[in-house]
């Protein structure tokens, strides 16, 4: 029915066009009603009725978002509709609107193409199509509306390029294409724009450097480049555009550094943006001379030198963002900032601040929302006055230097959201007042040295998502008044303490908790029954206490476990059989208990990697992968004589094998040892996270290596042409930040010719503000010997045209380089440590075929004396014997 209106009306225009009787006449009274009408029908949906009064009773001058000239009647000049989720298409007929100076289909969901006929409007002086879902080109014959002022055209589906001809509309004030997918460079032509006040261009895939002919666009206000791929230096004469108020080139790859006047030739400047750029030099203390500054956004480049203590003059400043840089100075210019009477954030974190904490941060203005200082070499304590910076809702102090005790008065903070104090060296007892921080959502106190008890006030805060009060030396029982915080869903860990008591009942509570970490303190008694209700729990860490009974069965309701480690404890009887109903669950440990009977055989129990149940010496059965001995049987003398003559053979056949790899070993010792030295090898080198975007082509697909429980693998070039691998970590899988932490602690403390050399890592943020972590390896050409062993198509060659078939020589040198790197961790360094997810996939063969030993994600150092004493464990060693890992784990 749509389509037959649709061409009764253009069978219509086209009689009134053709009569021979007044043409004039009918294209004065009908042209302007019957495109409407073609415009009407191309909608086909229309939420709202917003054109329900388009219709024969009402004259279409009169119809919504319809305005008419005075001077010519019926002839329309007018057309705005915006926000009424019009869906549909832009009829090409539109061009027919002759007299038409406003277009505003703002904020609804046209699509398909802007039709070409547009470009006979040319009276059109406002064209805005902006947050539509418009596609394909932009037409290029835009250039003949010369009356144009305004091409709005953001957060569309445009593809293609900007063609060279739109530099050619000398009335165009505001060229707005940001949020499309535009690409190719930006056309010089755009500086012939004159009377240009707005150029937005940001979030596309422009590339190539910004034009130089943008330095004579000296009416220009608004400059927005960010989001794109845009490289080369930023053109000088852009620096005296002093017109410019807003300068975004954030989110590119730009390099250079910034004029030292630049406060002087833009004295308008109220917002400078070049953040996650390779920009270096010096912060221009000349800034202070751009008096209506509010935003300076710098994060992330590679700026040094000292912060401008001058800066506090600007006293509209809002947000002073300088984080990750290389920027050496203490923290005297935070005086200075007490002048900005509208401070919201202040951002220095992952620099190279070092002295004391002024008490002046306590003077900073009353509206300062957010304070990150993480990750620089900050000393002194948390002054008492911080009482003043009542509405705070981000406190950021981790990973520095800060000593002392937390002062009672940080809980007059009562619209603190995010404290975030752990890894310092803070003393003495974690402040009751916290407990009066009522709108609290996450708070990070591990790592410190607190001692006492938990206070119970803690229980006050009933939005709290994250609490983290591990690796501290808090004693007493665990409050129940936290344990009934309903609200913790993300992270409850109160693990590497010295609490005492008994789980208490109110665990019931945590009915949305996702983790919870217990693990190493001298918590005693039952597991209560009143766990069953935790029915949302995927990691429960009970490890290294001394509760007892039976493994409870109120386990069984927690479907979606994921991780159970109730190891080193006195837990005793059967291996509850619902163990192996639990669909999800990858990683179980019962190692170091008192259990006894036969294994379970099916569900996770089939993996024994993901199962540990050593030093529990009467359990039998069970997968062959966990050599326990078989259950007890009726047997006949006959069957004992087999099973020793079985077992003796065994043996010869064990000894002989370890004398051919012994003589193996000796003879290759005498080998070089040299290979192709990676040109990295010995450095450990300071990677940004733009340069990873660069290496990796923004983590493209076509780098993609390959993918894991915790990590995806890119291969990428450097900006000296190394070739590395990239892992990025996942950090909404669970049990990834112990992954990347695991790795950095084993491979980067340890050198072996057959382990993966690690070159580097990278701890941040992402483009979007979010945590990003990657670990940065040297390149194996060769893959993974699962590649080998295992090909996706039988006898498929390499890039090389060899074929993929291991030889028997080549098996046997990489079973000895294996063999080699697990003497080395278990024997050869100290503390010795056990991999722990040994597979073909996790080694890895170099140019020469030669075996590396990667992925220590799940690797464990082992402390002797603690294994030897069976469980009882200092608290500073971390133990293990558990067998660990993922799919394809094979024990060594």
């Amino acid at each position: 029915m749509g389509k037959l209106l649709f061409l009764i009306l253009n069978s219509a225009l086209l009689w009134c066009w053709s009569s021979m009787i007044s043409p004039g006449a009918c294209l004065q009274n009908q042209t302007d009603r019957l495109v409407l009408a073609s415009f009407k029908n191309a909608i086909h949906k229309d939420p709202f009725g917003i054109l329900s009064s388009w219709n024969d009773s009402t004259h279409h001058c009169e119809w919504y978002g319809i305005v008419c000239s005075k001077g010519h009647p019926r002839r329309v000049i007018s057309l705005i509709l915006i926000s009424h989720g019009l869906e549909g298409f832009l009829s090409p007929h539109i061009g027919n609107l002759s007299f038409l100076r406003v277009m505003v289909l703002q904020n609804n969901s046209f699509s398909s193409e802007i039709p070409s006929q547009i470009s006979n409007l040319l009276q059109l002086r406002h064209l805005i199509l902006s947050n539509n879902s418009f596609g394909g080109l932009i037409p290029s014959n835009l250039s003949r509306c010369l009356n144009l002022w305004t091409l709005d055209l953001i957060d569309n589906q445009l593809v293609g390029g900007i063609h060279s001809k739109l530099g050619s509309l000398p009335r165009l004030k505001k060229l707005d294409l940001a949020k499309n997918r535009l690409v190719g460079p930006i056309p010089p032509s755009i500086g012939n724009l004159s009377q240009l006040l707005e150029l937005s261009l940001g979030e596309n895939a422009f590339h190539g450097e910004i034009p130089k002919d943008f330095s004579r666009l000296e009416r220009l206000e608004l400059l927005q480049l960010g989001l794109n791929k845009l490289t080369g230096e930023i053109p000088p004469g852009i620096f005296n555009i002093s017109s410019l108020r807003i300068f975004y080139v954030g989110w590119n790859q730009l390099w250079g550094s910034f004029p030292f006047d630049i406060g002087t030739t833009l004295p308008s400047l109220h917002y400078l943006g070049a953040s996650h750029n390779l920009l270096t030099g010096t912060i221009p203390s000349s800034l202070t001379n751009a008096t209506s500054l509010e935003k300076l956004l710098l994060y992330n480049n590679s700026f040094h030198g000292p912060i401008p203590k001058t800066l506090g003059r600007l006293k509209g400043l809002k947000f002073f963002v300088l984080g990750l840089n290389q920027l050496q100075d203490d923290l005297s210019f935070i005086s200075s900032l007490a002048n900005c009477s509208s401070l919201d954030t202040l951002t220095v974190e992952s620099n190279l601040i070092h002295g004391w904490l002024p008490t002046s941060i306590s003077n900073l203005s009353t509206s300062i929302n957010r304070i990150f200082m993480a990750n620089n070499r900050i000393q002194g304590t948390i002054p008492s006055a911080v009482r003043n910076l009542y509405n705070l809702s981000i406190l950021s102090l981790e990973n520095n230097l800060l000593t002392g005790c937390i002062p009672d008065s940080i809980g007059a903070l009562h619209s603190l959201q995010r404290l975030f104090l752990s890894r310092n060296m803070f003393t003495g007892e974690v402040p009751s007042s916290i407990g009066n921080i009522t709108s609290l959502y996450f708070l990070d106190l591990a790592t410190n040295n607190f001692h006492g008890f938990i206070p119970q006030s803690l229980g006050n805060c009933k939005h709290l998502t994250m609490l983290d009060l591990s690796n501290n030396s808090l004693i007493g029982s665990v409050p129940v008044e936290i344990m009934g915080l309903s609200s913790l869903s993300i992270i409850f860990s109160l693990a590497h303490n010295k609490l005492s008591g008994s789980l208490p009942l109110q665990v019931s509570s945590l009915i949305n908790l996702a983790e919870l970490d217990l693990s190493y303190n001298r918590l005693t008694g039952l597991i209560p029954a009143s766990i069953s209700y935790c029915l949302r729990l995927e990691w429960l860490y009970l490890e290294a206490n001394s509760f007892h009974g039976q493994i409870p069965k109120d386990l069984h309701p927690l479907r979606g476990l994921q991780e159970l480690d109730l190891s080193n404890n006195n837990f005793a009887g059967p291996i509850p059989s619902f163990l192996a109903e639990l669909s999800l669950l990858t990683y179980l440990n019962l190692s170091f208990n008192e259990l006894e009977g036969q294994v379970p055989k099916g569900g996770v129990f089939l993996n024994v990697s993901a199962v540990s149940v050593s030093e529990n010496s009467e359990l039998c059965g069970g997968a062959p992968g966990l050599k326990l001995p078989l259950c007890k049987l009726p047997s006949s003398n006959k069957s004992s004589t087999t099973m020793i003559f079985v077992v003796a053979i065994s043996l010869l056949c064990s000894a002989f094998l370890l004398m051919s790899v012994f003589w193996y070993h000796k003879k290759k010792q005498t080998r070089t040892d040299a290979s192709t030295s990676f040109s990295l090898e010995h450095q450990f080198l300071r990677i940004s996270y733009e340069e990873l975007l660069r290496a990796t082509d923004k983590f493209s697909e076509t780098n993609l290596i390959g993918k894991g429980t915790y990590g995806t693998v890119y291969k990428g070039i450097l900006d000296g042409n190394a070739t590395v691998a990239v892992k990025v970590l996942h950090l909404m899988q669970r049990g990834a930040l112990r992954s990347f932490f695991s790795e950095c602690q084993t491979l980067g403390a340890i050198r072996h010719r057959n382990l993966v050399k690690i070159l580097s890592v990278y701890s941040g943020m992402d483009f979007r503000g979010n945590d990003f972590k990657a670990l940065i390896y040297e390149f194996m050409a060769n893959e993974s010997l699962d590649e080998w062993l295992h090909p996706q198509t039988i006898g498929r060659d390499d890039e090389r045209g060899e074929s993929r078939n291991l030889k028997l020589v080549q098996r046997l040198h990489i079973a000895i380089d294996i063999a080699t790197a697990i003497e080395y961790l278990h024997k050869g360094c100290y503390p010795a440590i056990v991999h722990g997810d040994l597979k073909p996939s996790n080694v890895l063969l170099n140019n020469d075929m030669v075996a590396r030993v990667g992925d220590f994600g799940l690797a464990k150092i082992i402390s002797t004396m603690s294994i030897e004493a069976i469980g009882v464990q200092d608290q500073g060693s971390s133990t293990s014997t558990a067998i660990r890992g993922s799919i394809g784990y094979v024990p060594p």
